[in-house]
């Protein structure tokens, strides 16, 4: 299967997003998963003076996890999608949270940053250059700042991939295909499938230039398929490191 890409995934998801909370809803721990993802960030002082962006922002489960790890945070959120984006708009939020409609590839040329951390969740399978929109976030990461990706990223063992297999195959993709989004949940099938692994994750940030970088699983019947990655652009400052 050829997956989705750019524009043509941009605007599966602007179909989708009419029933994504409804299906993600369906998944047993899928926001306390991206709100424990969220929390590894480890950002002191509940965000007070920080700048955070959330990279792919969707609906804003993931927004809405960085809000409750980091209340008093200033958030940016920022999507490809314009119906994505539409949903997360329609929900409430505090003056701290803006959304931006840009691609992770625009972000580079908008003006946007520093930002003292940078949450991406199931971004880096969907991009066609992960390791340009690597380069692009620690160009806006802060000096020392900390980076948190959540995503679909197999442990590597051959059951791993069975049960993926077995779990779109059985739930996901028939769920899609009664909403009329068979495709984008075919496009996820295959490209969890064909992404890193969780080591090769791990490594791909190490070579783009990330520190510490490691890959933490995560609990039910998504370990092993499943990861936060945590890195961070360069070394903690002296004062980082007494937190």
């Amino acid at each position: 299967m050829t997956l989705l890409r750019d524009r043509d995934l941009a605007r599966a998801f602007d179909h989708a997003s009419r029933t994504y909370d409804r299906l993600t809803g369906l998944n047993p721990g899928y926001r306390a998963d991206l709100l424990r993802s969220a929390r590894r960030l480890r950002l002191p002082g509940d965000g007070a003076g920080l700048h955070l962006l959330d990279l792919g922002c969707g609906t804003g489960a993931s927004t809405r996890a960085l809000l409750r790890a980091a209340p008093r945070a200033r958030i940016t959120a920022v999507d490809a999608s314009a119906g994505m984006l539409r949903r997360a708009r329609t929900k409430p939020w505090p003056d701290t949270v803006r959304f931006l409609h840009l691609s992770a590839e625009e972000l580079e040329t908008s003006g946007e940053g520093p930002f003292d951390a940078v949450f991406a969740a199931y971004l880096f399978r969907n991009v066609s250059d992960p390791d340009g929109v690597l380069g692009t976030v620690r160009g806006l990461l802060a000096p020392g700042g900390r980076l948190a990706v959540h995503e679909y990223s197999l442990g590597g063992s051959p059951v791993h991939r069975a049960l993926w297999t077995a779990v779109c195959q059985g739930v996901i993709i028939p769920a899609g295909t009664l909403t009329g989004d068979r495709a984008l949940y075919r496009h996820l099938w295959h490209s969890v499938l064909d992404f890193d692994t969780a080591s090769g994750f791990t490594g791909r940030l190490t070579r783009a230039g990330f520190t510490g970088a490691r890959a933490l699983p995560l609990a039910g019947w998504q370990t092993g398929i499943t990861h936060t990655f945590v890195a961070r652009n360069g070394s903690a400052t002296a004062g980082e490191a007494t937190r």
